[in-house]
């Protein structure tokens, strides 16, 4: 959060106002900083970062199938089955837990509309090998980049690649509006559809010509974000500090695997996952999940489980069927991670974790 005082006065001129929502003059403010920001050509704010999806997908007409993974939020998944689309759930890769590019043309059918990758902790997808594999099949993609705010690729913008591309602002996220979202794109169609369908489908006072809901961004959102958005890099770079801190306590332990940074990605050090080889640790991430809750340390248990087997799902989809996403879901633990962290603190974390390893 910004400093108190800083978002007092950024909110002072709502009580003069009195412009609450529907697009006020912060808002407006907000939407030209993260374009300069995320270095976009186009975006479009919403009041979370699950409908900033679910009306993404609804703004692009998709029909029939989606390919992605379900190594992801349930959020993905929902988007996708709310519009009446079938997901087609493509295994991940075991180094950095993003979609398998091998794996995407073979379950390619007439039906496939979109590919819909996620940027997994902060880890980006294989952009390119989407995009060739999109163009040869003339298929929209979607990037779900909850993760990935201000992350770039061989100095590209992450919420460039694709056709659009949707972020979460949510409080527990590198960068919050305390609730929020936005989609990033190219064309400006796709923003013209967007405004309709997150306004009730609202055009003018007297003009209502389509199907909407309200998902708009409030002002006081707006205001949350152009603090935020001062303090990013610095909060980033705090974050780097406690990443660094966990490598030289947890690297090169046999039964932990630790994931490296990617060579050509600018990182946001968005979260820090361990997975833990039972056979070799010595006990399992379930074990060490509830010895670090015995010592009021919240590691999370995420991505687990697997979207595909939840029970609102349940009977519909083989988990058998991605079985490096349900080995990792089974074993990764995300430690404790933001920006205040004392590094003492981490080391206290890791002395727990090292003195749990019984192989």
């Amino acid at each position: 959060m910004p400093p108190f005082e800083e978002y007092v006065k950024e909110i002072q001129s709502l009580w003069d106002t009195a412009w609450l929502t529907n697009m006020g003059r912060l808002h407006k403010e907000f939407e030209e900083k993260l374009v300069s920001f995320l270095k976009v050509p186009y975006i479009s704010l919403f009041c979370n970062g699950h409908l900033s999806l679910e009306l993404l997908l609804q703004a692009l007409k998709l029909e029939g199938e989606v390919i992605t993974t379900p190594f992801t939020f349930i959020s993905t998944t929902h988007a996708i089955v709310r519009n009446g689309l079938t997901p087609i759930f493509c295994d991940i890769n075991k180094d950095n837990y993003t979609i398998n590019v091998d794996q995407i043309e073979k379950l390619i059918t007439k039906k496939t509309s979109a590919i819909l990758p996620v940027h997994v902790y902060g880890h980006v997808c294989d952009t390119k090998a989407i995009e060739e594999i999109a163009n040869k099949y003339n298929l929209k993609v979607i990037y779900d980049a909850a993760h990935a705010f201000g992350v770039t690729i061989d100095g590209e913008a992450v919420g460039t690649f694709g056709d659009a591309s949707i972020f979460s602002f949510h409080a527990t996220k590198v960068f919050n509006t305390i609730e929020g979202g936005a989609v990033t794109f190219h064309d400006e169609n796709i923003g013209k559809e967007l405004y309709k369908l997150k306004n009730f489908g609202i055009q003018s006072e007297t003009v209502v010509d389509g199907v909407g809901v309200n998902a708009k961004m409030n002002e006081f959102q707006a205001a949350m974000g152009i603090c935020n958005l001062r303090h990013i890099d610095g909060e980033v770079e705090k974050r780097k500090k406690v990443v660094d801190r966990y490598f030289e306590n947890l690297e090169n332990i046999d039964g932990l695997c630790i994931t490296k940074e990617q060579k050509n990605v600018k990182s946001n050090y968005s979260y820090f996952p361990i997975v833990i080889d039972e056979t070799k640790f010595g006990i399992t991430r379930d074990e060490i999940y509830d010895e670090l809750r015995k010592e009021n340390i919240y590691a999370r248990k995420y991505f687990y489980p697997l979207t595909n087997q939840f029970q609102c799902y349940k009977g519909k989809f083989d988990k058998e069927q991605t079985p490096i996403a349900k080995y990792i879901s089974e074993r990764v633990l995300t430690l404790p991670l933001y920006a205040n962290l004392e590094l003492d603190d981490v080391d206290l974390i890791c002395n727990f974790i090292k003195s749990y390893k019984t192989a």
